[in-house]
């Protein structure tokens, strides 16, 4: 809970601070580190949200019901004569509640910071190197039931560190293609109970098998008896990386005017492990502009990741299993401003 206190106090104190034209952080970020001014280029973007349903006596039913959403998208770019060095960091948080007294379940949650330097190879194409790290505020939960939950993550479990080696392809300033054949991926999962179970991918703990068998001496059934070793909390993989972003605030066309788009591809294969298995991290955010503040905003996230098991209900019961597209999509009208 602590978390969240904070999580929601720094992004909504950082609203309090900002002001000015509304834009998207991304786009500000890809406009600002394809443009051919040296120095230092600091901002940002702040994106608050909420929705509030009450309902009293409604024939067609319905629950009450609350949530929010904030993000903030900062960057902090250089450039001196050939060099380049682009960093963001991309945070949000969000919670809703169905009823009174419900619990409040968090919809949003991510921490993003990528740092990129660049070198001018020729032209439009760069030798880069890009480190990157993801991961979330606070822990989540399966909701079994109304009175069960589960914990399937938490602050660090998973984090995932990368580092890649390669080139970055910059037309113009609106799109960007890093393509990286030598990267090293860090799955990490700071959670002895997540990593015990196998949690994302890292090696599960490993368990004397106990059988039970009935008065013949025959086998009924097994189970873990003493661990024997405990779940590993960190897996390496090398690989190849492709990042692709496109980002664009300043359309000519007049119904466009007023949006502005940012889309962000990851695609990962491990060389040594499955490399068909290519997983996928694609976010997108799509703002259209109300008034000076006011903005319509919609968010997707999609995750493909054969090493992460999600949970499943199947007649009845909830499985883990993996192998299957995650999907996100978070909707809203609030305040958009960017500093």
């Amino acid at each position: 809970m602590k978390i969240r206190i904070i999580a929601i106090a720094a992004l909504m104190g950082c609203a309090q601070l900002v002001s000015g034209q509304v834009t998207d952080g991304e786009a500000a970020l890809r406009k600002q580190s394809s443009d051919t001014t040296q120095g230092w280029r600091k901002g940002g973007v702040i994106s608050l949200n909420a929705t509030q349903t009450s309902l009293s006596h409604w024939a067609s039913g319905g629950q009450n019901s609350i949530a929010f959403n904030a993000t903030l998208n900062l960057f902090a770019n250089y450039r001196a004569g050939k060099n380049t060095w682009d960093n963001t960091l991309d945070l949000g948080y969000g919670m809703s509640r169905q009823d009174k007294d419900g619990d409040f379940i968090k919809n949003d949650d991510r921490i993003d910071f990528t740092s990129k330097y660049g070198y001018e190879a020729y032209k439009s194409f760069y030798y880069a190197a890009l480190f990157n790290f993801k991961s979330q505020m606070d822990n989540g939960y399966n909701y079994v039931n109304d009175t069960t939950k589960e914990k399937i993550s938490a602050f660090l479990a998973p984090a995932y560190v990368m580092g890649a080696l390669g080139l970055d392809y910059k037309p113009n300033n609106y799109f960007s293609a890093f393509l990286a054949p030598v990267t090293l991926k860090y799955t990490i999962v700071n959670d002895q109970d997540l990593a015990d179970a196998g949690a994302f991918g890292v090696d599960a703990a490993e368990y004397e098998m106990v059988e039970e068998k009935d008065e013949n001496g025959v086998v009924i059934s097994t189970h873990p008896g003493k661990m024997l070793k405990a779940g590993k909390k960190a897996r390496g993989e090398f690989g190849g990386y492709l990042r692709l972003v496109y980002s664009k605030n300043d359309f000519e066309a007049e119904w466009l005017k007023n949006f502005s788009i940012t889309s962000k591809a990851d695609f990962f294969s491990n060389y040594a492990n499955n490399p068909q298995n290519i997983d996928v991290s694609w976010e997108t955010q799509i703002a259209m502009k109300v008034n000076k503040y006011i903005s319509f905003t919609v968010q997707t996230h999609l995750i493909y990741d054969d090493d992460i098991k999600v949970p499943v209900e199947e007649n009845g019961e909830t499985r883990m299993v993996g192998s299957k597209v995650q999907f996100k999509e978070i909707a809203g009208v609030g305040i958009m401003c960017n500093f």
